[in-house]
């Protein structure tokens, strides 16, 4: 008995310390590949802040990396048109609602929504926390769902300056921020964000890719 016991100890500890489960594209997404989705529609972003900028910015720059994943993306300026015509511009208005009439009028398979939580100059950068999901246009349900709080920092390296070559330093990286277009924050967010989203039809690795592994659901990146 007295030798069964540190057995036991051992083994309990090695189970602990073991590797974890890795997460994976299926595991975390698998809702992706029971729906396939293959056409989506990009709905203009629910803006929570108050830089009335942030949703066109993000807007613009959504399609691109789902396109390059492999999913055809209907034209955001194509979509945008019909929407405001249709009094369809504000997405919060349907994100608890049916979504039939987007696969019928437009046909789609699934709406990308998005979510502004945080747009702001902070320091010498720029704050953002952003939450993607989409939902199928046939029952409703989220089969993707992903938030990114993305700092990115334009401050240049001054290390090594002294006196007035270090404040010059931090004036110009102080003008830089406030000069930089924040399309380039929207477009690494939706990067990272869209980059474990599981392959869609008119791509070479389309429903082969289950076993990639893949970060965490909610990510937060520091980036240049």
């Amino acid at each position: 008995m007295k030798r069964l016991i540190p057995l036991l100890l051992l083994t309990a500890l090695l189970t602990a310390c073991g590797p974890s489960r890795q997460l994976t594209r299926e595991s975390q997404y698998g809702a992706m590949y029971q729906n396939m989705p293959v056409t989506l529609l990009v709905m203009p972003p629910i803006n929570n802040t108050t830089n009335v900028e942030a949703k066109e910015l993000l807007y613009t720059s959504i399609s691109q990396p789902l396109a390059e994943a492999g999913y055809y993306v209907i034209s955001p300026n194509l979509a945008m048109d019909i929407l405001k015509a249709e009094s369809a511009y504000d997405a919060e208005l349907f994100v608890d609602k049916p979504l039939r009439l987007f696969k019928e009028y437009f046909g789609a398979d699934a709406v990308v929504f998005s979510q502004i939580d945080d747009w702001t100059k902070r320091g010498f950068g720029i704050a953002t926390k952003i939450r993607y999901f989409i939902k199928s246009t046939t029952n409703n349900e989220i089969i993707f769902d992903r938030t990114c709080d993305l700092y990115l920092d334009l401050q240049e390296n001054t290390s090594g300056n002294s006196g007035w070559s270090a404040l010059i330093g931090l004036a110009v990286s102080a003008l830089n921020t406030a000069l930089t277009d924040h399309i380039v924050a929207a477009r690494k967010v939706n990067g990272f964000v869209f980059e474990d989203i599981p392959r869609g039809k008119y791509s070479p690795d389309y429903l082969k890719d289950g076993e990639i592994t893949v970060e965490p659901k909610d990510i937060k990146k520091t980036v240049k």
